[in-house]
């Protein structure tokens, strides 16, 4: 299991690595919230551990990050004690919170906890459309070339949008629905939002992004995705 490790202190961040090395775990680490996101949408871990007090981003603004593209298990680990930080830390989408000083027990056992409500990749589908797949366990999308496959980059924002397309192959989508599954509901009549990120994602993933085949407008009502009619994958 992958997992990153996010901490300003090089000494937490050594013995944590050790630890968890120790008992099977692929350690990842970062000593920034900027290196921290960067990391995670890179290598997606599969549970993330984090400090609140770190340089450039800090921790709180990492989970925000995080969230607004991945539910990946986010463990705060910190020295601050104070039920406000815990209370701020939750509402912004970690699912624990264990204070410094630690004991390596409980540590573990919270982590253990969190990945067992991990589901595993076969529970997510890849799905496929033209030269795209589209990876919902990974978050990720590729694109198939001569040379084999690339990484086509989104970011957050564009992933939630395409995401809930994708898990509706064919169905109308709506203008309202979309803007509150990504915005929320106080968001429902910004439907330039809509059509910003529709076009950056047609540009992406489209043959040709002004007559798009497979994210397709719905004139008035809003948006359809449209796989491979011949493609048994997604029939």
């Amino acid at each position: 299991m992958k997992v990153l490790i996010a901490d300003d202190d090089p000494q937490i961040l050594r013995a944590l690595r050790i630890m968890l090395t120790a008992r099977g775990y692929d350690v990842l680490t970062a000593r920034t919230g900027a290196e921290a996101l960067n990391e995670a949408i890179t290598h997606h871990p599969e549970l993330v551990m984090l400090d609140l007090g770190m340089p450039e981003l800090n921790g709180i603004e990492v989970i925000e990050g995080l969230r607004g593209w991945s539910q990946v298990p986010i463990l705060v680990v910190s020295g601050r004690t104070d039920s406000a930080d815990k209370v701020d830390a939750l509402d912004a989408g970690a699912d624990d919170y264990v204070t410094k000083p630690f004991a390596a027990d409980e540590l573990l056992a919270r982590i253990r906890a969190l990945t067992r409500r991990t589901p595993t990749v076969s529970d997510e589908p890849v799905i496929r459309f033209g030269p795209i797949a589209v990876d919902l366990a990974a978050r990720q999308v590729l694109r198939s070339t001569e040379a084999g496959s690339e990484i086509v980059r989104l970011t957050p924002t564009e992933w939630q949008v395409l995401d809930v397309l994708v898990r509706n192959p064919r169905r109308l989508v709506t203008r309202q629905t979309l803007l509150t599954e990504v915005w929320g509901p106080q968001y429902t009549s910004d439907t330039g939002y809509l059509r910003l990120y529709l076009a950056q994602l047609r540009k992406k993933l489209e043959p040709v992004p002004s007559h798009p085949r497979y994210l397709v407008t719905e004139a008035g009502m809003g948006y359809r995705f449209m796989p491979d009619a011949d493609d048994p994958a997604n029939n």
